[in-house]
């Protein structure tokens, strides 16, 4: 059979067809596999972003950890310079019956309060009325707001809670503003038994062993006050009338009702005829000091 030179013709039209359609599937095949590579490359500068984000919020939480024990808004005061490097007399404070306990409210450790946990106090069989640690809260900002110890005259203040745990702060901290940051920081200082500035090893609050006189100078006055005392004085009269030569201890009750125990005491005073809460009986106490060695 002979074929016609048409016929040939088409098989032969048919056959580059063919080809290029071959050649047009390879070049799709290229143009894919180059963009499925840009997307790769892409793609994987995503994947590096990504995994450079989880290492830093891993290094963040690290670092978060590490300074679980550290409380932040507690930052080391700086200390005013001594005049002439001469000593000058200062004043400690003694906070006695401070409402401080922490209970387990629900699965949570809380530092129980009256406002907060009156319906659980009550089922415990306790009194309410008897956990107030807005009280001390309020004693120790009369204490490190005044004058008196921005001028550097404050050598020590020591608290002792209901439960007879007894511990030191610093001079030189700034105590929580909010009675809710200041509930916390109490509630870890009673779990850790210490406190550390942040970004330092100082201890700003620590427990330490009872009884307070251990840790008082030699030479202190220790001076009692309450409404109840039968000695009763001018406060300003009786600070000028001492001696810059004694150390004077001042120690009052941070609780709701009741007195301080007098037996540990060298002179129990009232300093007026109303019975007055911790931190106006404190900040009547740094006015005189203040007024007594002209500070403001």
């Amino acid at each position: 059979m002979v074929r016609s030179y048409a016929a040939k013709g088409r098989k032969k039209r048919r056959k580059r067809k063919l080809e290029e359609v071959v050649e047009d599937d390879e070049e799709e095949v290229v143009e894919e596999e180059e963009e499925a590579g840009r997307e790769e490359e892409g793609n994987g500068g995503e994947v590096e972003k990504e995994v450079e984000e989880e290492e830093e919020g891993r290094r963040r939480r690290k670092a978060h950890e590490d300074d679980d024990d550290e409380v932040p808004g507690l930052p080391v005061v700086a200390r005013p310079v001594v005049d002439g490097g001469r000593k000058r007399p200062g004043v400690i404070f003694v906070l006695e019956k401070a409402s401080l306990e922490v209970g387990k409210v629900g699965k949570n450790l809380q530092m129980l309060n009256s406002d907060d946990h009156a319906n659980f106090l009550r089922k415990q069989n306790r009194n309410p009325a008897d956990y107030r640690p807005d009280i001390i809260h309020q004693a120790l900002l009369a204490i490190f707001d005044s004058p008196l110890t921005k001028a550097g005259r404050l050598q020590a203040v020591y608290v002792k809670t209901e439960r007879g745990v007894l511990f030191e702060i610093k001079p030189h901290v700034r105590m929580p503003r909010t009675f809710k940051r200041f509930c916390g920081l109490m509630s870890q200082l009673l779990q850790k038994l210490s406190i550390t500035a942040a970004g330092k090893r100082e201890k700003l609050l620590n427990v330490i062993k009872n009884p307070v006189t251990r840790y008082l100078p030699v030479d202190s006055r220790k001076i009692g006050l309450s409404y109840s005392a039968e000695k009763s004085v001018n406060l300003f009269d009786y600070v000028a009338g001492a001696s810059d030569d004694v150390s004077l201890v001042f120690i009052v009750g941070a609780m709701a009702h009741g007195m301080i125990d007098k037996e540990n005491t060298d002179d129990f005073i009232s300093i007026c005829s109303y019975p007055l809460s911790a931190a106006c009986c404190l900040n009547r106490i740094c006015g005189a000091l203040e007024q007594k060695w002209k500070i403001g």
